[in-house]
């Protein structure tokens, strides 16, 4: 690693998490690696972002923090979602090239693509048409940070650049009942219907639709692979390119957990869009590729579900 101090923003969350274990299995010499909490540094706050990078030096950051939350969080509070995104970027962004950070790398999703993104989605479809409304201010303050990043680089030369991982899962998921993605969710069900003898569990949805998953472990390599790019694309999907029906991967979830009863589809909950799988061309060229299957994923992520109750 060639950088001498990387400060990994947001920490402790799944991403953060994910960078903070493949850094410390980094080959030596190893960089310091700076982590702050949200009481420490206030990323909405200009001036203790400034005082930060003034005083810490980085010469690399990582910028993985966010205001985070499902299609309900996402609905009801938009101005949150939009601000605390927009600012936290902002803030960093500005602050990382006035004290000469040499690398920004910053995260964002591929719900920044549009609602009828063709498919697989390429990157050079941002802001081609509408973005999905029920996560439109999260969308756009990512967008808002990828385009920043992009701005610096192109005016002022530095390697300021984006990742828009597909669906992640892993450890240090969320696995709230009501709260969570697909995965988290899919487990968390199907292993109580397990504890409870149930004889079967039901998932919303016609169980038709197609979505891609990866796991978080290989997203921190992705990172900090393009972190080390002599020229990386501006803004490059991270993901695997391959995708299943929602009801293969329940159907694998009950495999892993060892539930023997019957899936039921609810058809009159929504699918939501048919399909969402993410163009890799641009990050496969790179050179970077992910390496772990889902089978292997799911088996670790239920681990770290059981590890957690």
């Amino acid at each position: 690693m060639k950088y001498q101090k990387i400060f990994v923003a947001g920490h402790r969350g799944m991403v953060g998490s994910a960078l903070l274990r493949q850094l410390a299995d980094s080959p030596e010499p190893r960089p310091t690696v700076l982590t702050r909490t949200r009481p420490e540094l206030d990323l909405c706050n200009q001036s203790a972002v400034e005082d930060f990078f003034a005083s810490e030096k980085p010469d690399c950051v990582l910028f993985a923090a966010a205001k985070v939350g499902g299609i309900h969080a996402n609905a009801t509070y938009p101005a949150e979602f939009g601000y605390e995104n927009t600012a936290m970027a902002m803030n960093a962004i500005h602050a990382a090239y006035r004290h000469d950070v040499k690398r920004f790398l910053f995260l964002g999703s591929t719900c920044i693509y549009p609602r009828n993104a063709p498919q697989p989605i390429p990157e050079d479809s941002l802001l081609t048409s509408p973005l999905e409304p029920t996560n439109e201010a999260y969308a756009l303050a990512k967008i808002m940070g990828l385009k920043m990043c992009q701005y610096y680089r192109h005016q002022y030369g530095v390697q300021f650049h984006s990742a828009m991982p597909t669906n992640l899962y892993g450890p240090g998921d969320n696995y709230h009942p009501e709260n969570s993605h697909v995965i988290p969710g899919l487990l968390r069900r199907i292993h109580e219907a397990k504890i409870n003898d149930a004889a079967s569990v039901t998932v919303w949805g016609s169980g038709k639709p197609r979505r891609e998953f990866l796991h978080v472990d290989d997203l921190a390599t992705a990172i900090l692979h393009l972190s080390v790019l002599a020229d990386p694309p501006d803004w490059v999907n991270v993901g695997t390119g391959t995708d299943l029906t929602i009801a293969e991967l329940a159907r694998k979830i009950a495999d892993v957990v060892g539930f023997q009863g019957t899936i039921l589809q609810d058809s009159s909950k929504p699918d939501g869009t048919p399909v969402k799988r993410t163009d890799t061309t641009r990050i496969n060229a790179t050179g970077w590729q992910p390496t772990i299957e889902l089978d292997e994923g799911l088996k670790t992520t239920y681990a770290d579900f059981l590890n957690n109750l």
